[in-house]
């Protein structure tokens, strides 16, 4: 009797864990990226995309940041490879201009805007947008992008902003 109570028991948490899994990638569970760097600036951190109401909030912590603003952005292809360059260009399935996700009328959906880092080389950026989704596949999924610091700000002009090199990447996939 017992033994069978711990495979009944077993089972159930199979099923709960796979009902979560689906969940997951219908956009229950939030997204993460582990930010690592593409060179020689030793930065790292985490990018946290979450469900906030209908909106996806990104929320970017990093270490061993060059002080002063450095571009982020989400990139079409989640990959980091050759220096961060294997992410290719920014996330833009519409073909639009780079411009301020939120703020001008044509803007990539990749671009988010400058991540803050201070002195000591931490930095921040909070960002929500409701053009984003976790999972689902479509063209507004975020899972399986690659997110990328740049060396410089991110000053919004054509046609990529002008933020310089690759100095860190993630690939973003669901928690």
């Amino acid at each position: 009797m017992q033994t069978r109570i711990i495979g009944v028991i077993a089972v159930a948490s199979l099923a709960a864990w796979g009902c979560k899994k689906e969940e997951t990638a219908a956009g229950g569970g939030g997204a993460s990226a582990a930010i690592a760097a593409t060179g020689d600036v030793q930065v790292s951190g985490t990018a946290q995309f979450a469900k906030d109401g209908d909106k996806i909030k990104l929320t970017v912590n990093v270490t061993g940041c060059p002080e002063g603003q450095h571009g982020f952005h989400l990139h079409e292809t989640g990959s980091c490879g050759d220096g961060g360059k294997a992410a290719g260009g920014h996330w833009n399935p519409e073909g639009m201009q780079h411009g301020e996700l939120g703020r001008t009328e044509q803007h990539h959906k990749g671009d988010t805007g400058n991540v803050t880092c201070n002195a000591d080389g931490t930095g921040t950026l909070e960002f929500s947008t409701d053009v984003w989704a976790i999972g689902g596949g479509g063209k507004n999924d975020i899972i399986g992008k690659a997110v990328i610091l740049h060396a410089e700000p991110d000053d919004f002009g054509q046609p990529t902003g002008n933020a310089g090199g690759r100095i860190a990447c993630g690939v973003i996939s669901a928690k």
